[in-house]
């Protein structure tokens, strides 16, 4: 299959800690994502979510995650941010798996897309939908079995 295109999709369930607010990040890529792609989007979410309240990142074990150079990246960070990572092979405690499933299962459910750009859309039509229900972010935290 060398030749395939295909989009990646990144995104973070953000939750105030007194739980009076929650937000969606998300962002999309031709390609896959790497370390030098994924540092300036987190660095964007802390510019998201106000620059001046510290954030609590959970994340996967997944390479570009756990790689030296965004350890020591996170690290210059942390004035502000604070990295923890789930225990391998448990993405049933991360809540932007609800997120995953949840498009999945509406806008992106039985589509045969005929380009990169309609799957895009799909999938930019199903965030502003989650986006416009804050409740829904909240239950995919309370689905993972987590509280604030």
């Amino acid at each position: 299959m060398r030749g395939r295109k295909r989009i990646s999709m990144a995104g973070a369930c953000c939750y105030r800690p007194d739980a009076a607010d929650a937000r969606l990040a998300f962002h999309l890529r031709e390609g896959a994502y790497d370390t030098d792609q994924l540092i300036p989007i987190v660095a964007a979410l802390g510019r998201l979510l106000g620059g001046d309240e510290p954030v609590i990142l959970i994340w996967d074990n997944l390479p570009a995650h756990t790689s030296l150079a965004m350890r020591t990246w996170a690290a210059e960070q942390r004035d502000w941010l604070t990295v923890e990572y789930l225990p391998a092979y448990a993405p049933d405690l991360d809540p932007v798996e609800g997120l995953w499933a949840n498009l999945k299962g509406v806008e992106l459910a039985n589509r045969a897309c005929f380009s990169l750009e309609e799957l895009a859309a799909a999938a930019e039509q199903g965030v502003g939908r989650v986006r416009g229900e804050p409740e829904l972010l909240f239950s995919f935290l309370q689905q993972a079995g987590l509280s604030l």
